[in-house]
C-alpha cells in the first residue's frame, strides 16, 4: 500500500521517488511505501511533509 501523508492543513501527500530521491505529490499514481529507516515529519511552517532517516 502506497504511503500517503495528511498535513495539518488538511491537504492529502503521497511518497514518490527517483533512485534515491524520495519526495511528495498530490498525485497518488505510482506512489511508493516508506522504507522502513526513513521517518516522515512536517515543516512547522509550510506544512509540507519531508522524509528524513530515523533517528
Amino acid at each position: 500500500m502506497a504511503y500517503s501523508h495528511t498535513n495539518s492543513k488538511g491537504n492529502t501527500y503521497w511518497l514518490h521517488s527517483k533512485g534515491r530521491l524520495f519526495f511528495f505529490s498530490k498525485k497518488p499514481e505510482d506512489a511508493i511505501d516508506l522504507p522502513e529507516n526513513l521517518e516522515v515529519f512536517e515543516n512547522s511552517r509550510t506544512g509540507l511533509p519531508m522524509v528524513r532517516k530515523k533517528q
